[in-house]
């Protein structure tokens, strides 16, 4: 059994706890929490400077994009950056699955516990699972010119299965409201079992997409029309929100949200990417337009940003809002634990085995637990 103290003990279901104690087992499960060290014989005390809050969820990563770390160049904007995104296949395959291990071995060491991570190949279920992080694998699927639709579909139930038959949570989801077509989200949408808990889509990430849907014009409009999109994706959406009246009744996380506005948010999860954000477009969402039980944060991934860590995300956020330590720790480990369904995460309760972080000055972390 192990007692762990600090300044401050953040269990993210009260008010932190100065000097607090958590009582955990040497499996990492919480045995109880103490309001005070009164009742614990001082010699069993592991007496640390900072504050303790369970480990990080990672609501958004792309863990198989992470050989594209550097190759990238920053604020291209959006599209010139998915443009970009497309060369990941001209690496070799050892490359590739040597930066998923180094990627995933930098999320532990940076406190993060969980991750949701978007899959397009099967390239990083070697490395999940081997256990080491709980995922929740988004098998994401875009096709803008329709004739294609079965094919795409048939190939993403492969991924999804075989990360299932892993013992992994996966579920198909659709890239954004501009690269899937109405037919293939009904595809999507039929794919829906018992096992799916949660869609994710990236969402309102740039000024284009609103362009796009509103005025019918911009670079993303061009862009589309080039490669003979099906016009369906801007004719019958006037706004990215449209999207889910061919998506009814779901769990749904929104990821980016970066030229959202309070109209466009409604009483769903949502997932920022602050440093992707700047890395890619320069600009952060308006953070006072969200629900701050539904906002969670990821780091996208390493081809968009220097590092993958929600600690640094979080400061981020500090710099640019009022929000309290208490809210910023909310967003980091609890609303993510929440959304993605991992409820053995997350927080300081009974039964639960959440990871122990340990914050020093704010921006140094160690793992205790």
């Amino acid at each position: 059994m192990r007692y762990l103290t600090a300044d401050y003990l953040y269990t993210l279901v009260g008010p932190p706890l100065k000097n607090g104690v958590l009582q955990i087992s040497h499996e990492g499960e919480v045995v109880s929490v103490f309001e005070t060290q009164n009742k614990i014989h001082k010699p069993s005390l592991e007496v640390y400077n900072g504050i303790l809050c369970p480990g990080f969820v990672n609501t958004h990563c792309h863990l198989e994009l992470s050989h594209l770390h550097e190759k990238i160049e920053k604020k291209l904007g959006l599209l010139d950056f998915i443009i970009c995104v497309r060369k990941r296949h001209e690496f070799k395959k050892q490359a590739i699955l040597q930066a998923i291990l180094e990627a995933e071995r930098q999320m532990i060491k940076n406190g993060i516990v969980a991750v949701g991570d978007i899959c397009n190949t099967l390239d990083t279920i070697s490395q999940k699972g081997k256990g080491n992080l709980a995922y929740y694998n988004f098998i994401e699927v875009f096709e803008t010119q329709s004739f294609d639709e079965n094919k795409i579909i048939s190939s993403a139930i492969d991924i999804r299965d075989s990360f299932r038959r892993k013992g992994m949570s996966a579920t198909i989801t659709p890239h954004s409201p501009y690269s899937v077509s109405a037919g293939l989200m009904q595809k999507i949408e039929k794919q829906f079992d018992n096992r799916d808990d949660l869609f994710s889509i990236h969402f309102q990430e740039s000024k284009q997409e609103n362009e796009l849907f509103k005025n019918k014009k911009g670079k993303l409009f061009d862009f589309l029309k080039q490669i003979k999109a099906n016009p369906e994706i801007w004719q019958k959406r006037h706004k990215s929100i449209d999207i889910l009246s061919e998506f009814k009744n779901k769990k749904l996380l929104f990821v980016h949200n970066t030229f959202s506005n309070k109209e466009d948010i409604i009483d769903q999860y949502y997932c920022t990417c602050p440093k992707a954000n700047l890395y890619i477009e320069g600009r952060l969402p308006d953070y006072s337009i969200f629900n701050l039980d539904k906002l969670c944060v990821g780091t996208d991934s390493l081809a968009s940003n220097n590092s993958l860590s929600i600690l640094e995300e979080l400061i981020v956020i500090k710099n640019h809002t009022a929000l309290d330590l208490q809210t910023l720790l909310k967003i980091g480990c609890k609303n993510g634990a929440d959304a993605l369904g991992f409820k053995h995460l997350g927080t300081f309760e009974k039964g639960k085995k959440p990871g122990v972080n340990l914050i020093r000055n704010t921006n140094e972390i160690e793992v205790i637990a």
